[in-house]
This record gives C-alpha cells, structure tokens and sequence, in this order.
C-alpha cells in the first residue's frame, strides 16, 4: 500500500504530538550554489515520548534539531511550518516567532543539550552563576528554581554544593555534560532536544546518563529528542526511531520494530555496518559509496546511487511513504524486498565459526615495556607552598609485549593512562621509572647515542596515527606530496616517478579511485574517512614494526568505521606491521582484534587490570572492571538492550576518582560492588586465570583472604558484578 507524505502524516498524528513539523527546510547560499541541508521535512513528535534520530554524519539531523528551536545560524534561512501545541493552550508557530518570544521559549518550552559541554559553558563563571543566570534572565523565583537546581543535580548523580561551586575546567567531562542536562531542565521545559550529548563520553558515562535520561523523562514528564550517529546507543530506550539519509526522514516507527525488521535498505545497511559486541563479525560491512552533496542531490531517491536494489523509476521518481505497518512508513519503491537482499542478524549464531588466529607468543617482540612508570607534576605556586602533591601517576608500574604483526587494543575511561602508554611504547614519552625496548634496544639509551640500534631507525620503526586525521595533514600540501615525503626520505632509491607509483598504487589499494585525481587533491577537499586513509597510509609507508592508533575511528561514522578498520587489517598483511589501538568503544576494540586474533588490555588509573584474548576479554571477562566495560557497551538485540537498561550500573560511584590522589590498594574498590576490606589494603598483581587472560583481582585466587575479608560498607547498596557479568 502506498501513502501520500500528507496521508502519513495524518496517520501519525492520530497519537497527540507536540511538535509538528510541516515541509521544512533548511537552505545556505553557497558560492557554488544552494546548499538544501533539510529537504522538506513532514514529521510529528508525540508528546512524553523520547525520539531517537540516527543517520550518518552530514544528513540533517543537528539541522533538524535546530529547526525545532528556530536557532537555524545565519545566512541559513528555515521555510516552512513548525507548530508547537503546549497543552492546554494555543499552538505556537515557532518559526513565527520574535527574538524576544524565542527567548523565553527556547528555555521555558523547549531546551536544548548541545554535545561539547565546556563550549556551552562561560569558563569565567561558576556553574552555579550560569544556574542564577538563566532563572534570573526568565524571571523566576530563585529560591524555587535553584532547589530544583540541586534536586537535579542529585538525581544526575552530582554533589550540588561540589558542581555549582566549581568553575566549568575543574569537572570532568562526564560530570559538566550532566551539568548541563541540568542547566537545560532547571525551568522545567515540556521538550529536551539533545544533539550528541553524549558523544564526547566514555563508555561507562555514556550509559549512565543514558538511563538518568530514561528516569528524567518519566519523573519530569519530558518529551527528548535524541540526535545521535550511534544506534546501539538509542536503540534500547527510544521508543521510536527515525532515520534521516541525504536531508530528509527515509523511515520511522517503534524502535524495537525498526531495530529487528528495517525496510529501508539503508536502514538495513546501516544496521549491517555498526560495530557491535555481539553480532557475529561475517556479518558486519561497510556501506559503498558516499552520501550526496547538499548542493547537488540526485533526483529520484536520493539513496539510489548506494542502493543495491535501485533500478530507472528509483533514479526518476522520488518515493512518497509506504505504510509498513500501522506505525512504520519508509521511503522506498522496493520495501518489501528488501529484507532478503540484505539480511542481517543482531546476535551471533551458535557455533560462530573461529575467526583470525591467535597470536603467536613465539613470535619475536618488537616492543617491550618492563615495569613503565609515568609520573606528570601538575603542582602550581599555591600547591607547593602548601606541600600539596598533585602527581599524576598515568602510567603505574605496567609490563607489556608487543609481538611482530600482533594487533592490541587498549580499553579504558579517559584520563586513564591508554594514550600516556601508548606514546611511551612508541618512544614519544619518556617513562619515569621502567624501561621501554625495541627489539632488545632501550630506546632512550639509543637517543642518547648508546646501543647498537640507532634512534633514526626506531623512530621510523615505531609510527602513530591519530583521531583527528585533519590536524596531522598540511593543508599547503597535496596528497601526494604527503605521501611522497617518507618515501624520498626513507627510499632514495626511488626517481620522481616511482615515487608517484607507488603513491598511485596504494591510493587505488584503499578506494580512493581515481587515484591521480586523489593525489592533486588537499585535505580540505576530502571527507574525513579519506583523511584517515591518507594518514594511514603515510604512516605505512615508513615501513614500521608498530603503529600506535590513537582513537583512530572514533571520530569516522558507525558506517565507516567497519571499513576503516579492514583497511588497517589488509594492510597489517601487506606491510607486516602491529598495532596499539587506542579506544574507549568496546565494540570496535572486539572487531579489530577479535578478526585479527589479537589482545585486548583494561586501563583503569594507570594500571593495567585485566589483558588476554578479545574472546576472552569480551564474552568471558574476569576483572570487576572489564564487566562494567561490558555492561556498558550497548547491544544492538532489543531483548538484551531493555535487559540491561533495567540494571543499575555496577558501581559504587559513576565518576572516576582523581587521579593526582588514587585509592590506596586495588585501585577500582573505590567504586567496586564486589571490593573488601582488604581491597583498600593490598594492590592485586596481574595473575593468570582459568583462561589465556591476565587478571589483577583477589577474586582469582581462591585460596586469597580476600574470601574472609569483611565487605566495604557500601559495597551492598550496588548491583554486583556477577549480575552484569
């Protein structure tokens, strides 16, 4: 059955909304034309539910958002109607609206929670003066407004009198995106926009706020619009999903609907591209192709030129909505095919066939770090003339391998030493204490001029790539002055035009076809995944032994991420290199190691708690630690997101301690539910478990006194591990 978009939308609004959205959109004039970021969008968003809007990077959602508040920034100019209905009283137009009536309608009716919480916040005010600000701005009671203030505070896990005394850089990053949830509901809005509130975050904040959003929208009676790229995240607590592609909503309805039946190929694809701890790895793959330019749209469907099942009418005629199901519309010709062309599963199947290998321990080490201590003094005039000590212990006594063509993943929290670590074992930081080897060569003693490696040839050998591709390139230079640059250094047995073939080759290795046009281009004039490739393949080119992966997918869309990640696989193979892979996501540490037959190493304050094999790591984890890791990475399979949801986090405390002052003892028993008294007296040693993993935890020994030790206090006020594990 097919609909008009005006028949859908009346459909849709036969459940009370209170945001409707007429034929909107969004234009900027461009020197080289009209740049449509919002294509004449028709959407409603019902009252009291929480919407969550998934799409790639650059198809319309922050716009969208935007739109909804009428802050669209000029020269953008919004068109359309945007009518919002408070109960009760009178539709508002809100595109209509003056700059004074905007003012007391963006906080009192709508807020909105932006994704870099230091950027919305005055560094030259405490948080407390931007609460007294705005309540005052809007002319509210103070003394009502400001209890209300830390009631929210509270219920976001945040000590008020700490939070409102503090000045925005001296919380953590989790602790000020809270804050300014906070902020954003002190006059109590009917709507909460949210665009990648929780993109900037650790795992473990993630989550949390997640379900703090979950319990705000049903004590305050909130309707929360939830703009994110990662799906997994949303998908367990929206109730419905929209998905956006090239400016405009290519398929809505329920969550769990859109989650294990999608119509839409893109929708389908996009489900088969997301990174995923439970998903078998077969079945993850990239989506070809690139999304439209704003300013030069296909006609017809505009997701043709991707689609596998496009055919003339697609690239001709451009698809209303086709009813699903009573709440499911998708904007496709082809709908009902489209669940046998491109299947996917949200869970492994039994018997999940063995992929990659294991690492051979027999293999030669190319980097050793032995008991690596790195200390940073952050003491100021006032600290010391108090004798106040503010070391920071980043790294803390830390032995690690790192053997020819092995792929390690470091996973942890920020601010836990994964980066610190890194740089060291790639020769970049000094360690204070401890010793760092290349290939049985102190590094450091061999930039002093001793040894028999010299320090020209380690620091070829040990390379890093970053997460912000854009910053490591020249923008003066083009691509193939990049990517010539070591090899006129490094092979000056090359001529000018072996050196462009060679460029040429790899530039068509990775998919950036044609490769001369690639190569005359500068990094302006590329997305931000072809960046990363440039990068990486500079980084290649120097020949290394290891190569240190700070972050380096994170900032690259779910959709690409997969891609990026086989791209470095294929080209361990083909230049006999190892990895160090940074990252905070669970999720694609598992795919890069796991399909390598690599390790995965837990980071928390500096130590290293828990590294084996990824299997092992990701679905039989053993230190207290790596289970709330795990907890927190969110599955894709409805059944096992609200299963989850429905769990407190397995901690004690959500935020991290301060690591110029860490626990005595284990350093996690600050917030573990399991930890004991003499957790807080002895620091576990990383031992060997029934398994191939190391653990540093008293809960692997059996015979430890761990077992007669009296439990923390406040340890059985927490969800215990082995409920999440």
């Amino acid at each position: 059955m097919t609909q008009s978009k005006s028949e859908i939308e009346s459909q849709i609004a036969s459940t009370e909304p209170i945001l409707e959205v007429r034929d909107v959109s969004v234009t900027f004039d461009m020197d080289r034309g009209t740049s449509r970021v919002l294509d004449n969008v028709s959407f409603d968003v019902r009252r009291d539910e929480m919407l969550g809007i998934v799409g790639e990077s650059g198809s319309g959602k922050s716009m969208f958002a935007s739109a909804l508040l009428n802050a669209v920034v000029e020269p953008g100019v919004a068109t359309g109607e945007i009518i919002y209905q408070p109960p009760g009283e009178e539709p508002v137009d809100v595109l209509s609206l003056s700059d004074d009536q905007l003012e007391k309608f963006r906080w009192e009716e709508i807020a909105m929670v932006f994704q870099g919480a230091m950027s919305s916040f005055n560094p030259t005010m405490k948080i407390g003066e931007h609460f007294e600000e705005t309540i005052q701005a809007h002319r509210k009671d103070m003394d009502e407004r400001m209890a209300h203030a830390r009631q929210l505070l509270a219920d976001l896990y945040l000590d008020p009198d700490r939070v409102l005394s503090s000045y925005p850089h001296e919380l953590s990053g989790g602790m000020k995106q809270r804050a300014l949830i906070a902020l954003s509901l002190v006059l109590e809005p009917r709507v909460l926009v949210m665009d990648e509130p929780t993109a900037a975050l650790d795992l473990l904040m993630q989550r949390s706020i997640m379900n703090l959003l979950d319990t705000l929208q049903d004590e305050y009676d909130l309707t929360i619009v939830f703009i994110t790229h990662d799906l997994p995240l949303v998908a367990g607590l929206a109730d419905r999903l929209a998905v956006m592609y090239a400016f405009e909503f290519v398929e809505y309805g329920p969550s769990e609907q859109i989650i294990r039946d999608a119509a839409h190929p893109y929708t389908r694809a996009l489900l088969k591209s997301v990174p995923s701890v439970d998903a078998s790895l077969e079945d993850m793959n990239p989506i070809e192709g690139e999304s439209p330019d704003p300013v030069n749209t296909p006609s017809g469907c505009s997701y043709a030129p991707r689609c596998q099942l496009a055919t003339e009418r697609c690239i001709n005629e451009d698809p209303d909505y086709h009813e699903v199901d009573a709440d499911q519309g998708v904007t496709c010709f082809h709908w009902e095919q489209s669940a046998e062309a491109i299947p996917y599963r949200l869970d492994a199947e039994s018997g999940d066939p063995e992929l990659g290998h294991d690492t051979d321990s027999e293999k030669e080490t190319v980097v050793s770090l032995e008991d690596v201590e790195v200390h940073f003094d952050q003491s100021g005039f006032i600290d010391r003339l108090f004798d106040k000590d503010t070391t920071v212990r980043a790294v803390d006594e830390i032995t690690l391998d790192i053997r020819e063509n092995e792929v390690i993943a470091l996973v942890g929290e920020s601010g836990c030493g994964k980066t610190t670590l890194g740089k060291t074992a790639i020769g970049i930081q000094e360690p204070t204490e401890g010793t760092v080897e290349y290939r049985g060569q102190d590094i450091w003693e061999a930039k002093r001029g001793e040894g028999d490696i010299d320090f020209d040839e380690i620091r070829q050998s040990l390379q890093i790539i970053h997460q912000d591709p854009g910053s490591s390139l020249n923008p003066t230079r083009t691509v193939r002055t990049s990517l010539s640059a070591p090899l006129k250094r490094w092979r000056p047995d090359l001529n000018t035009t072996d050196r462009e073939t060679v460029v040429y080759n790899l530039l068509e290795r990775v998919g950036m076809k044609p490769a001369e046009d690639y190569a005359l281009r500068y990094p302006h004039q590329l997305s931000g995944g072809e960046k990363q490739r440039v990068v990486l393949l500079r980084a290649l080119l120097m020949s290394p032994d290891l190569i240190l992966a700070d972050e380096a997918v994170s900032a690259l869309d779910v959709s690409l991420r997969v891609e990026m990640m086989d791209l470095m696989l294929n080209l361990q193979e083909m230049f006999d290199t190892s990895y160090l892979f940074i990252s905070h996501d669970f999720s694609n540490a598992r795919y890069l190691t796991e399909k390598s037959g690599g390790r995965i190493g837990i980071m928390y304050l500096g130590n290293l708690v828990e590294i084996g094999p990824a299997k092992e790591i990701i679905h039989d984890p053993k230190h207290p630690y790596t289970k709330v890791l795990r907890w927190a990475t969110p599955p894709l399979d409805p059944d096992a997101a609200k299963e989850s949801q429905s769990t407190k986090p397995p901690v004690r405390e959500i935020d991290i301690p301060d690591p110029t002052d860490p626990p005595s003892g284990c350093p996690f028993h600050t917030r573990c539910p399991e930890a004991r008294e003499v957790c807080r007296q002895e620091t576990p040693e990383l031992r060997e478990t029934s398994g191939r993993s190391l653990t540093a935890c008293f809960r692997e020994d059996d015979t430890h006194e761990y077992w007669e030790s009296e439990l923390l206090s406040d340890s059985d006020e927490a969800v215990s591990i082995d409920e999440v594990g």
